[in-house]
Formats: structure tokens, sequence, C-alpha cells
């Protein structure tokens, strides 16, 4: 009768390789996340909203006055 319940035969070396997949996965997703976001900065909802601004004045949904506005709103 041999001891271990069952680790000795041969699938030991799953386990830790799994957690390491695991890890490297987690660690790629946490990355991507991250990259697609601004600084967080005090100026990155004012910037983001700039453009959205210049936007709608560009497309015409706004006219000139209510732009200048907006914009000062924004500073």
């Amino acid at each position: 009768m041999m001891g271990g319940y069952g680790y000795g035969n041969g699938w030991m070396w799953i386990w830790p390789l799994l957690v390491l997949v695991g890890l490297v996965i987690l660690g790629v997703v946490a990355v991507r996340m991250t990259q697609g976001r601004s600084s967080g900065g005090p100026g990155a909802p004012a910037s983001t909203a700039r453009q959205v601004l210049d936007d709608r004045y560009a497309r015409g949904e706004i006219d000139e006055d209510e732009y200048r506005k907006r914009r000062s709103a924004l500073q």
C-alpha cells in the first residue's frame, strides 16, 4: 500500500501550473483594463466633457452662444 493519498501518481505538477497560468491571465486582464483609462487626474473629466462639447458644436447640435456658455462653465 502506497502512502500520499493519491498525490504520487504524476499529477502533482498540474496545480502549481494552473495557479501560475491563472495569475498570468489575471495580470494580463488587469493591464488591459487599466490601459484604456485616462490618467484620472483632475483634468480628465473636463477634457472629456470639452471633447463632447466640441463634437456637439461641430455637428451643429448647439449654436455658438450655447457653446461659449457651456465652455466657460467647464473652465
